[in-house]
């Protein structure tokens, strides 16, 4: 059974609300890694409730990773105001410190869905702390691959065959060009938003850690 705890990461501008989820079935030893979830656009309403970010964070604590999600500046309870991607890039580093300093020592998966693959993918990778990546709905239109370039973490990206941000003429040139280590799962009949398909995003993660 999985627990959440309710807390404030402190910022610049004050705090960002925050939720981690942790299992009871952990043996008292670390986990294998510890997982950043971001949120999609702030402007269009997206929150660390978004049902695929919860998904996300859901599927990766079944294959023992804690997980933490946060409201971006301006979101929910986290003061402060949007910040054009800048802002909320450094929101993507200040919870990644703090994960880092409840899991000292322990690896860090970082996982974005839209905008939070936009803002956090590149962090994820510039990050040496961060040893994975997974991207779900990645905006290939907004993120350039030149912004992955050098990146030879394992990296999951999971797509919707019907991502109108991402859609499959535009997605594997993208895909082909990020470095090895790579994995591209595609849902079928899904758009930008796994509607309906949430399931399969939830296995498509599930298979890649061997689950």
């Amino acid at each position: 059974m999985s627990r959440l705890e309710a807390f404030d990461i402190p910022a610049p501008h004050g705090m960002l609300e925050a939720l981690l989820r942790t299992s009871d079935a952990a043996d008292g030893g670390p986990p294998r890694m510890a997982a950043l979830v971001c949120h999609p656009h702030p402007l269009g309403g997206g929150t660390m409730h978004n049902k695929v970010v919860f998904r996300i964070a859901e599927a990766l604590g079944e294959v023992g990773m804690p997980s933490l999600r946060f409201n971006f500046r301006g979101v929910g309870r986290s003061t402060g105001a949007y910040g054009e991607g800048v802002g909320e890039a450094e929101d993507v580093r200040i919870a990644l410190d703090a994960l880092a300093a409840r899991f000292p020592g322990v690896p860090l998966c970082l996982a974005g869905f839209s905008f939070g693959a936009w803002v956090g993918l590149p962090i994820g990778c510039a990050d040496d702390r961060v040893r994975q990546i997974v991207g779900a709905g990645v905006p290939t239109g907004s993120l350039p691959v030149d912004a992955l370039a050098g990146c030879a973490k394992p990296k999951l990206i999971v797509q919707g065959e019907r991502d109108e941000y991402g859609p499959p003429a535009a997605l594997r040139p993208w895909f082909d060009a990020l470095p090895e280590p790579k994995r591209l799962v595609t849902v079928p009949g899904t758009d930008h938003f796994f509607t309906d398909h949430q399931s399969e995003l939830r296995a498509a993660i599930l298979a890649y850690f061997g689950a």
